[in-house]
């Protein structure tokens, strides 16, 4: 991925603030930490789960320290990549006779608060609709290559970094209120919800294609293995592959971020098309 001096988009960069302080999930087990995994990775409004009460964090607060040069050029990093999306997004709205608000990028390490309750590292990136806000330990990445078998390139965040911001897309467009809203209302089975939220995620990763092809049209940031990389990504954390690693087997109508195929299906729709009129998700599996 080719850098540029694209600078000047909202990033909270919280590490070494001496906010953290060894957070835990507790309240149930290991299977919290399976639900940890399929929800909060690449993942919505986490905020069900975050203010249930099985979140907390300990007391303890570590120490203030000073960036490493090396934490500092990542930082620089993403304040370049979410620079992209407010350019190219801000671009597809006034084309589409909208305006666009850019979210904030908050960088923590271990713990963190947001307006969906308390974020920690385990959680993975997510986007709180709440304050408009993508939380983003890059620790994380280290588990999506040991653990998930992904190799992590800086595109790799870059996609991370988009599809999140497709969740803000989704809030800007209406669409998270509208899940929002059915979630609430009680009347759908959990089978159903769930195929509304891998429809919703499903969006966020044609979003993020969208976002990739607009971008590189504009500032050619692409290398070869980019897209490549951002599809390892996206097929890792599918549904089916989370589940086959976590349990031995397939359960679909527990899908909640949709299987592997799905994923690259999308991303690869979002970035072949460019188009974000093209990424209807819920007319295709709400029928």
């Amino acid at each position: 991925m080719k850098w540029t001096d694209d600078r000047g988009a909202s990033v909270d960069d919280r590490r070494g603030s001496g906010g953290g302080g060894g957070g835990m999930i507790v309240g149930g087990g290991l299977g919290t930490l399976i639900i940890a995994a399929i929800v909060f990775f690449l993942g919505g409004d986490p905020s069900g789960i975050l203010n249930s009460g099985s979140v907390q964090s300990s007391s303890g607060a570590s120490e203030k320290r000073e960036l490493s040069a090396g934490e500092k050029k990542i930082g620089d990093m993403v304040e370049m990549m979410a620079t992209w999306n407010t350019q190219t997004w801000d671009k597809v709205f006034k084309e589409n006779g909208m305006n666009y608000t850019e979210p904030t990028v908050v960088l923590f390490e271990d713990t963190t608060q947001s307006a969906c309750g308390t974020a920690q590292s385990a959680m993975g990136p997510f986007y709180c609709p709440a304050d408009q806000k993508v939380y983003m330990d890059m620790s994380f990445f280290n588990e999506l290559q040991q653990k998930f078998g992904a190799k992590v390139t800086e595109f790799t965040v870059a996609y991370v970094l988009a599809h999140e911001v497709g969740h803000h897309v989704q809030t800007l467009l209406g669409t998270t209120q509208k899940v929002d809203a059915l979630r609430r209302s009680g009347r759908y089975s959990e089978a159903e919800m769930n195929r509304v939220s891998v429809a919703t995620e499903l969006q966020a990763d044609f979003y993020a294609g969208v976002w990739a092809k607009r971008t590189n049209d504009s500032k050619h940031i692409l290398e070869p293995g980019d897209i490549q990389s951002a599809i390892d990504a996206a097929e890792a954390v599918g549904d089916d592959n989370i589940q086959k690693r976590a349990q031995g087997y397939v359960n679909q109508e527990s899908f909640t971020h949709g299987s592997s195929a799905q994923r690259k299906e999308w991303f690869m729709k979002g970035y072949n098309t460019g188009d974000i009129r093209q990424g209807d998700t819920f007319n295709q599996l709400l029928k």
